[in-house]
């Protein structure tokens, strides 16, 4: 009962939040463009068609035109939104789970096991974000997988230090406290105990965290790191455009837009979220 109380309150201050609505309308429009892409895209977005290249938006039935190969932008840019979503949600969950898990081990049993994987972080903290994840890419080679597991890898210490310090002050409660003195196994006591006090800062940053690897994918993937042509992704439509800005502005604009449009709809839910989850939050 306590619990869907809570849920209940939670959805009615997060629909009050008209920036988080509007957050939630551009995250569902993009998941299911995804999703729907075979139904939406009017044509296959891997077709070269040499006859009508770099078409401005408007021109033979190309709403958003073409590209330097004559493939329609359209179907590049809604198949893009697939691997950003994959991407965003892949690389999110991958580093939560595994971040979650080391904050844990170490927030919980301290001393030289905290010490060693808190000393593993940071040698993972010495490298800028997408420094790592090029490392990683350069390493394992181009693919969705790939790419999953480089940015996910590198999203690992973040989480592991918001456990950590998390668990370090929730262990330390009087509830905690009672239930050890009970006999309570230190499974059950994380599982049922600190998790569930934990969780709210943890759902916020990964929701956040999820615009902030749709930026990583696209920016992998113009490098030419990420995801290679003709498979289509904001990334490398917006590398292709950047050589054409003076003939064919469009080509990079409406990949340019689909990145920026998406990485705005995350974090305005995301700080939806946080507001909601935030028991200061009266409004």
């Amino acid at each position: 009962m306590k619990r869907e109380q809570k849920a209940n309150s939670f959805m009615k201050k997060l629909l009050r939040n008209k920036t988080a609505v509007i957050g939630l309308v551009i995250i569902v429009f993009v998941t299911f463009s995804a999703i729907l892409a075979p139904v939406l895209a009017p044509y296959d977005p891997t077709a070269v068609n040499l006859t009508e290249i770099c078409l401005k938006p408007g021109t033979r039935g190309h709403i958003l035109g073409t590209d330097e190969y004559g493939r329609d932008l359209l179907s590049r840019v809604i198949y893009g939104s697939r691997i950003s979503i994959v991407v965003g949600v892949g690389a999110t969950l991958l580093g939560a789970f595994l971040g979650i898990v080391l904050g844990l081990i170490s927030g919980y049993n301290g001393g030289i096991i905290d010490t060693i994987i808190m000393r593993i972080m940071d040698g993972m903290f010495a490298f800028p974000f997408i420094l790592l994840a090029i490392i990683l890419m350069t390493v394992l080679g181009s693919g969705v997988n790939n790419v999953i597991f480089a940015i996910g890898v590198a999203n690992i210490p973040y989480y592991a230090r918001i456990v950590r310090g998390q668990v370090l002050i929730v262990k330390e409660e009087d509830y905690c406290q009672a239930v050890r003195a009970l006999g309570a196994s230190n499974y059950k006591i994380i599982k049922d105990h600190i998790l569930p006090n934990i969780a709210s800062p943890i759902i916020v940053y990964a929701t956040l965290n999820i615009a902030g690897t749709i930026i990583s994918e696209a920016g992998l993937s113009f490098l030419g790191l990420g995801i290679q042509p003709p498979t289509a992704s904001w990334g490398n439509i917006l590398k292709s455009g950047k050589d054409y800005l003076l003939t064919s502005p469009h080509i990079a604009t409406f990949s340019g837009l689909a990145i920026l449009i998406t990485v705005i709809g995350f974090n305005l839910f995301g700080d939806g979220v946080r507001d909601a989850l935030d028991p200061k939050m009266n409004k």
